[in-house]
């Protein structure tokens, strides 16, 4: 690391990256303002008002020490950055030479009244930026303005499709590129380096400057880092490390498909015996409706009082003993609701354990169509109740696992228990629920064979929940809120340091049967099929049966999807010594496991840019997934990396470049490295017919 300090000048720099600040180019700016939300069904219009924006151009130092010790220099150095009109910050930059090059920013005090701060970093020609947690639109977000705020990610996400407009004019629901369940202030450069700002407040990263990137906090937070390594892959391993990770999945996970079913022991058991017959490898059957079900506008919804449902399955601690003995685990639902007409919302109501309003009375949003109480994760009452409730009537009947919904509808002028702004605590609300099941988890001795799913998420999630999934996207083909969407979802988490992703096998939303034909789309029988064999090749395959099940193609609708889903279970499980390598190197080695392409390979002399090749993916070191994302489509033109690669199914080799391939159905493209250790795996599965 070197450091240069004068009078008119900070500069920390290294190979790649570069940290200034002069009177021409202040590093901080601060100021005043306001923001108002205003939430409908999650989703969030955010109004905001600039009092001032000032540059912080003049700088002293306060103290500075150094080591070298025969390494790179290392030291602390305080600083005070001040302004002609009198805003002052205080802070101190730690700063290391080893690898990876280090720089903490500790911020220590600042003026009164000063909730805004901006910091602005060197940008540079052809630089790429990845990150800000799950982006379902884009995976270089150079040229972007990108704001950080935990919301429902919306329906459509295009203003250019009409879905959008119609989800926009019906319910305010149809979001933007930028929308998403898990925002995280964080992002990495080609340059190599990361950046992590340790605050949960409302942010808008700005990468859109050719000069400079701005990143944009609406408070002062206490730090924010940077580190440098030598490459993009080390520096993506090194910001996952500094966020944590969860442990290793159960090994029951990777037998086979999670199979999402509903609607009482007499209809799920016949739907499981029916698929075995046919070849179907289920590691688990996944009931949502375990606690009940609601039909409203919106489809089959669930009743949300965390109790076993014993009309819809009586004696279901009886059932999920025979299905552990048929070597299958049974997962079930929880979210941070509490339904109004339920047992457990009358218990929690009268303890005081829910968040409420300015005057008093409890706070009960509504979700979807109808009203629910939010638990009050600030008050430790509540977070001891509700891990009761997990381990006694979820884990404590069998449950192996579960989808542990929601996080992001906290509302912003909400009054919290132990005095918490829920505007500041809003991005924070999905990580407190992350922590609260892991936590029952780990207080019933399951860690490792537990497995519980979130779709919401923030800083500090990773080191929590034991998987994540991609959330609610159409039953379509669209970019932004289709099949392709979850791909690029997945690689801007893994640049964002969450490695375990999965998403709902064909999609999960549609609109009610009453709107127009235009917009109503139904899950296809291609659709699915394509979205299993792109799950196929994902740490976890999971159907879903969408909230309108009648109306969508299911995994059992006809015998051809059976006999094609079955195939793609087989492969999957055949996969399983790789895949759990692929889980076991990120738990302990930190190592991603989808990746971009650029991450293991120099792609510049086959993409300007890797927008280009943001629907392909390295799944591990050793294979590339390219699944098909149009119907219709029998062959897939595919990027591959400078390489020697082997077509899983026919064992023709390609090198680095664009080809045309070969992809009917049942046979999607995916390759193998030559070289691969896993080499007589692959040619096993390519076998699979």
């Amino acid at each position: 690391m070197d450091v240069k300090c004068d009078s008119n000048v900070l500069v920390f720099s290294c190979s790649d990256f570069l940290l200034k600040h002069s009177q021409e180019f202040p590093l901080f700016y601060v100021g005043r303002g306001e923001d108002n939300f205003s939430m409908h069904h999650g989703n969030f219009d955010i109004q905001k008002f600039y009092g001032s924006k000032i540059p912080l151009r003049k700088f002293s130092v306060i103290s500075n020490s150094q080591s070298r010790g025969g390494h790179p220099r290392e030291g602390e150095l305080k600083c005070e950055f001040y302004s002609d009109s009198g805003e002052r910050l205080v802070c101190t930059f730690l700063y290391t030479g080893n690898n990876p090059e280090t720089i903490e920013i500790n911020i220590e005090s600042f003026s009164e009244g000063l909730n805004r701060l901006w910091i602005h970093i060197p940008a540079f020609e052809n630089e790429e930026i990845y990150g800000c947690g799950e982006q379902y639109s884009h995976l270089n977000l150079r040229g972007k303005r990108v704001p950080l705020w935990s919301s429902e990610q919306g329906v459509g996400r295009n203003k250019k499709d009409l879905i959008t407009h119609f989800a926009n004019f019906k319910d305010n629901a149809g979001g933007d590129w930028w929308t998403t369940y898990f925002p995280q202030p964080t992002y990495i450069s080609s340059r190599n380096y990361y950046c992590i700002v340790n605050d949960y407040s409302y942010m808008e990263f700005d990468f859109s400057h050719n000069a400079f990137h701005e990143l944009e906090i609406h408070n002062i937070p206490q730090k924010i880092s940077f580190g440098s390594c030598s490459s993009l892959h080390d520096t993506t391993v090194e910001l996952t490390r500094m966020l944590g990770i969860p442990p290793t999945l159960p090994d029951w996970i990777y037998d086979g498909v999670i199979l999402g079913l509903q609607g009482g022991t007499d209809v799920v058991i016949p739907k499981i015996k029916k698929a075995l017959e046919k070849g179907l490898k289920i590691s688990g059957m996944w009931i949502q409706d375990w606690e009940g079900k609601r039909v409203t506008t919106f489809g089959k919804q669930l009743m949300w009082n965390w109790v076993y449902d014993s009309t819809l399955y009586p004696e279901l601690p009886d059932t999920i003993s025979q299905l552990d003995e048929m070597g299958i685990r049974t997962l079930g639902y929880i979210n941070q609701f509490l339904a109004l007409e339920g047992s457990l919302y009358q218990e929690a109501s009268k303890k005081g354990l829910l968040v409420k309003k300015a005057d008093g009375s409890e706070y009960h949003v509504v979700v979807t169509t109808f009203p629910a109480a939010v638990l009050d994760l600030t008050n430790p009452e509540t977070r001891e109740w509700i891990k009761n409730v997990i381990k006694q009537n979820m884990i404590g009947i069998g449950l192996s696992g579960w989808m542990a919904d929601f996080g992001e509808y906290l509302p912003t002028d909400a009054v919290l228990y132990d005095g918490s702004s829920a505007q500041l605590y809003h991005n924070r609300y999905p990580v407190e629920w992350a922590k609260v099941n892991r936590e029952a988890v780990e207080e019933t001795g399951r860690i490792g064979d537990v497995a519980f799913f979130m779709r919401a998420g923030g800083l500090g999630s990773s080191k929590y929940s034991t998987l994540f999934w991609h959330g609610d996207q159409l039953v379509n083909w669209s970019k932004d809120d289709g099949l392709p969407s979850v791909i690029v979802a997945a690689l801007s988490m893994t640049m964002s340091g969450i490695g375990l992703t999965h998403s709902d096998i064909g999609g999960y939303t549609t609109f009610a049967k009453n709107v127009p034909e235009l917009i109503w789309t139904k899950r296809t029988k291609e659709l699915f099929m394509r979205w299993a064999e792109q799950a196929a090749f994902t740490p976890v395959m999971r159907t879903h049966e969408g909230n309108w099940p009648d109306e969508n193609w299911q995994f059992d609708s006809d015998e051809e999807t059976l006999l094609h889903f079955a195939k793609m279970s087989v492969v999957h499980a055949k996969l399983k010594p790789y895949i759990k390598s692929l889980v076991e190197n990120y738990c302990n080695k930190f190592e991603p496991i989808i990746m971009p392409l650029n991450l293991l390979y120099n792609m510049e002399s086959i993409v300007d840019n890797m927008e280009e090749c943001k629907y392909e993916y390295l799944f591990g070191k050793d294979l590339l997934v390219a699944p098909v994302l149009e119907p219709n489509t029998e062959e897939w033109e595919v990027i591959l990396p400078p390489d020697i690669w082997v077509h899983m199914w026919s064992g023709e080799r390609y090198g680095g470049g664009r080809h045309k391939v070969l992809a009917t159905l049942g046979y999607p493209p995916v390759f193998y490295r030559e070289e691969s250790v896993w080499k007589k795996l692959f040619e096993e599965v390519g076998d699979i017919a």
